[in-house]
């Protein structure tokens, strides 16, 4: 019997406001056993595969919403993708969006043998939590491999100021 092999497609989308006259993102730190300890490059944005037959900006918008319990509302901006270090591919769109500082996030949960060879499930949120951060703090905890993820918004950006004063 072949065991299926887990997609190498995500999608994600990357939440961001402006407070006190700075850009911050919206990112998350992923839960379960594996990283008790580790703060940097590990944070991501809200992502996950993409579904057989499932459109890249839905299945970006399906894993948002449950991943952090947050309904997205667009209009999306594509970031285009990134490869990361094990080598999946994440297809990445910017959207305008707001979330109290402090309120817990809902996420969905995963289930997993744990620990490994052990016979036992448990299960955790597949979120353990997300919050905005300033641009430089968001690269001290992001995955390196999304890091250009948050230069392509810094563009974007600026290209729709610059739209907007008619530059």
């Amino acid at each position: 019997m072949s065991v299926p092999r887990r997609s190498r497609v995500s999608a994600g989308l990357l939440m961001y406001r402006e407070r006190d006259g700075e850009l911050q993102v919206f990112i998350a730190r992923p839960g379960g056993p594996w990283f008790p300890n580790k703060e940097r490059d590990l944070w991501t944005i809200p992502k996950g595969e993409v579904e057989p037959g499932e459109g890249l900006l839905p299945a970006a918008i399906r894993e948002f919403q449950e991943e952090v319990g947050i309904i997205p509302n667009g209009p999306y901006h594509e970031l285009g993708s990134i490869r990361q270090k094990g080598g999946k591919t994440v297809h990445a769109w910017a959207f305008e969006g707001d979330w109290p500082d402090g309120q817990p996030i809902r996420s969905n949960r995963i289930e997993v043998e744990w620990p490994p060879g052990s016979g036992s499930r448990s299960s955790w949120p597949e979120i353990e939590k997300a919050e905005f951060f300033t641009l430089p703090a968001a690269r001290e905890k992001m995955k390196v491999a999304q890091h250009s993820l948050l230069d392509r918004l810094v563009s974007l950006l600026d290209g729709l100021d610059e739209a907007a004063s008619g530059g």
